[in-house]
């Protein structure tokens, strides 16, 4: 039997060129278990149905950092009745900072990032947290800010050095298809070298397939090509790779209590 493999940040029900029951079920085929983030204070209400339908498929609620316009007072009420109705949410995300587009309301987005992490210490949640040109502001509010709740830097896009500086602080790495592409300089050291146990998956779909399908839509069930190009850069097998990114994630999810 394989592995299995959990998929720490699939928006799979945004796949729009591939049939998501497909993907869901290549996904079951490979032992995949899928967890699916929200981006605005609308669509925490469609990940949570979303999420009821499917076995070995689990959801964080959250507002993304250029979603923090739709972020109000109310969208925490709504985000802590889902949570009590639905045990299959896991998680806060995705939150974060993102300077790359428009850096016209970084302080909203500051803001909005303190208050769900707030938040997330009080659900005793983990943080699944997107950070794009805006790693030492991420960090540094984070460490301000966060008292107990675990802390996942997803499609991680920083350097080696900065990574290990997360891991001081209990920060997991997710890595997702980025890895596979030629000129990944800095995805590929972090991959190498950051310390297994903070390791983790993923697969960003619809975006950001792995090779061989760069290019093209991704889909959760990609993951296993990420697991094999981190296992050849480390020197160990894919299954080895699946075995302890398995056993992190459910350390921090508490799957076993699941």
């Amino acid at each position: 039997m394989k592995p299995y493999i959990i998929n720490t940040h699939s928006h799979i029900n945004m796949l729009r060129e591939t049939n998501i029951d497909d993907a869901i079920l290549n996904a079951k085929k490979e032992n995949i278990i899928i967890i699916v983030p929200s981006s605005t204070a609308d669509d925490i209400f469609e990940v949570d149905n979303f999420i009821k339908k499917y076995e070995n498929m689990f959801g964080y609620v959250g507002v993304f950092p250029e979603e923090v316009k739709t972020f109000t007072e109310k969208t925490l009420n709504d985000m802590e009745n889902i949570i009590k109705n639905n045990d299959k949410i896991i998680g806060i995300g995705e939150v974060g900072l993102d300077y790359y587009w428009d850096k016209t309301y970084k302080e909203l987005q500051k803001d909005v990032f303190i208050k769900q992490i707030e938040f997330a210490n009080q659900m005793n949640l983990p943080l699944n947290i997107h950070s794009r040109d805006a790693h030492l502001d991420t960090l540094e509010i984070l460490k301000k800010y966060n008292k107990n709740s675990i802390a996942i830097l997803h499609c991680f896009s920083g350097s080696l050095e900065f990574a290990k500086e997360c891991v001081k602080e209990g920060i997991y790495i997710a890595l997702g298809g980025v890895v596979t592409f030629k000129n990944a300089i800095k995805a590929k050291e972090v991959a190498k070298n950051i310390p297994i146990e903070y390791l983790l998956l993923e697969t960003d779909d619809p975006y950001l397939a792995p090779v061989p399908f760069r290019g093209k839509e991704n889909q959760p069930v990609y993951v296993k090509y990420v697991a094999e190009y981190i296992a050849q850069l480390r020197g160990v097998s894919t299954d080895e790779i699946a075995k302890i990114t398995t056993q992190n994630a459910e350390r921090i999810f508490n799957f076993n209590e699941k």
